[in-house]
């Protein structure tokens, strides 16, 4: 990633990063070549899913024609039950770089991703045109993909869900918040999970909340998810291309060299 670190970015900014327990490390060395600190308020951990009755449904998502992966960590949880490039059969597809980063890593030739990385994305790519009567493997976690899932199934084919790792709820500490109120503004939200955003929200307080929608900009990887966050009454909004750390990135260079950051 190409350092843009220049005179007009404030000196001392925040961001605030909803990504899983243990996945802050890429952001968090991103905000700091900008001169950023990072408070991480994870709200979930993740966990790998084992036993018969996973690896059996895997098998069975693997079987198809046409296989989804919704994210690295459901990449690695599933090469952590069967070896990968033995079970392809078809075009893989993934909604993001970073899922086909890890694909490829695993030995997976054949990765098909959107430009757009999100489900709207996903669902214009060509392999999946046409669906109707086909099986289609979804490889993903509880409460994942719902929409996608949904709207392949109204074009006609039949998903085949394979749950392999699931998020455990976390709850956000007065300690973590304690540090964020400490923490030099401007606060950037990075948020690139609706789901996440939504379970952190919940566990804020009226107090809280009114803080953040006066003083947090969103980051948001999606028009759905700049819409949501508008909706919660987050209504400072700044888009980013994709979910990526470089395009996260690249929105927060964005947001603090525009005026209002200042």
């Amino acid at each position: 990633m190409t350092s843009m670190a220049d005179h007009t970015i404030p000196t001392g900014w925040t961001l605030i990063s909803l990504r899983p327990q243990g996945q802050q490390a890429g952001l968090r060395r991103a905000a700091a070549m900008l001169g950023g600190a990072t408070v991480a308020l994870p709200p979930w951990r993740l966990r790998r899913l084992q036993g018969e009755a996973v690896q059996q449904r895997l098998n069975q998502a693997l079987a198809c024609t046409r296989v989804v992966f919704t994210s690295p960590a459901a990449v690695e949880a599933a090469a952590a039950l069967r070896a990968l490039p033995a079970a392809q059969r078809g075009p893989w597809l993934t909604v993001g770089e970073g899922t086909a980063r890890a694909l490829h890593a695993h030995g997976i030739a054949e990765v098909h991703a959107p430009q757009r990385m999100d489900s709207e994305g996903l669902l214009g790519l060509p392999v999946l045109a046409d669906v109707r009567g086909e099986d289609i493997g979804l490889v993903t976690a509880p409460g994942g993909r719902g929409l996608m899932a949904a709207q392949l199934e109204a074009a006609g084919a039949r998903i085949i869900r394979a749950d392999v790792y699931q998020r455990v709820p976390r709850v956000v500490s007065r300690r973590q918040l304690a540090r964020l109120a400490r923490s030099a503004p401007p606060w950037l939200l990075a948020v690139s999970s609706g789901e996440a955003l939504q379970r952190f929200w919940q566990q804020m307080s009226p107090c809280w909340q009114q803080r953040l929608c006066e003083q947090a900009i969103v980051l948001a990887a999606s028009a759905r998810l700049a819409d949501q966050a508008q909706a919660l009454g987050l209504s400072r909004v700044v888009r980013s291309e994709g979910p990526t750390v470089s395009q996260m990135t690249a929105a927060a260079h964005a947001a603090l060299t525009a005026p209002a950051a200042t």
